[in-house]
């Protein structure tokens, strides 16, 4: 189509003299051909820089308003740039008037006009797509959460310690067996109804690791000491089982002792997050260390709207900072 459209517009300018003169062929030819590449180039810039200034999808109108804006005006600039071209080339003889200019701005206005509406379609459709993956990702994240927590709440290796425990204690302390069997009676209530859920209150959730530490410090002893916060912000949210998620995920992937305990130290800063922080001494022989657990926690809070999960490790410490969320609007 090019060679056409170059012919074309060669004609419209010259005349028949384009064709039956091969000095004015050979002249005009390259003329167009740098002209025409030079406003592509050029309108594909300008294109480019809208569409990334306003790239969402809630902007298309927007987009296609300042799109088709920009470009018809650089369109009329262009039309006159290339007929002056045209008016200084000796031997092609074109005059520089607006008889000559406005046929080339209406036909470039048309262009224009098409061109903005097919980048701006196929534009959208590319975002639609990208956002339906997007979707696509974020749901199978959350399956994949939601079989973790399923598996958090059947978990065998905790029902199995926590048995091989009691288990021992019967024959110790009685009233200590009778107050650790009523906390794992709490612990799995609460799981169980945490799945049903999508936030609850921090104090709930702080209320429920109360219970919890009172499990592992009957299995652990000294070797694992856990600090919560005396005092919580009123009225925010965090996921069900976050706190409970990251502190298996400290216990898992650390070794413990008397000499050397496990330090873990859940505290709120600022109102706004809650940070779930220990010291670290890596197992030697690590089994199943994939932080699956920190993994679930991170899209949850990305299904809740990609609030930032952040993580700190040093060689001595490893720090997750969640944020605190505001109880949910009910439609």
């Amino acid at each position: 189509m090019m060679p056409v459209l170059f012919a074309v517009g060669n004609y419209y300018f010259i005349g028949t003299e384009y064709f039956t003169n091969p000095e004015t062929f050979l002249i005009a030819t390259p003329i167009v051909f740098l002209l025409y590449w030079f406003s592509v180039i050029l309108l594909t810039i300008l294109i480019r820089g809208i569409i990334n200034r306003y790239p969402r999808i809630d902007q298309t109108t927007k987009r296609l308003v300042v799109m088709l804006l920009t470009v018809g005006a650089v369109t009329v600039a262009l039309a006159v740039f290339d007929v002056w071209i045209y008016s200084i080339t000796p031997g092609l003889e074109v005059a520089f008037t607006w008889q000559n200019i406005w046929p080339i701005i209406i036909l470039g206005e048309f262009f224009d006009l098409f061109l903005c509406a097919m980048l701006g379609l196929f534009y959208s459709l590319e975002q639609w797509r990208k956002n339906e993956a997007e979707t696509e990702k974020l749901q199978r994240l959350s399956l994949q959460s939601q079989f973790d927590a399923l598996k958090g709440q059947v978990n065998p290796h905790f029902l199995f310690n926590s048995l091989n425990t009691l288990s021992s204690l019967i024959g110790e302390d009685q009233e200590v067996a009778e107050q650790f069997v009523e906390d794992l009676a709490k612990v799995y209530r609460y799981i169980l109804q945490a799945g049903k859920i999508e936030l609850i209150p921090l104090r709930s959730e702080v209320h429920f690791m109360q219970t919890y530490k009172r499990l592992l410090d009957v299995r652990y002893g000294e070797s694992l000491q856990i600090s919560l916060p005396e005092s919580v912000p009123a009225e925010l949210h965090v996921p069900p089982l976050s706190l409970q998620v990251l502190v298996d995920n400290a216990i898992k992937h650390n070794a413990m002792s008397g000499a050397k305990p496990l330090t873990i130290n859940i505290e709120t800063a600022f109102s706004q997050r809650i940070s779930i922080s220990n010291n670290v001494h890596p197992k030697i022989r690590a089994i199943g260390t994939t932080r699956a657990g920190l993994a679930s926690v991170k899209a949850k809070y990305r299904e809740l709207g990609n609030r930032e999960v952040r993580v700190e490790q040093t060689d001595e410490n490893f720090k997750v900072s969640l944020p605190l969320l505001p109880e949910p609007v009910r439609v």
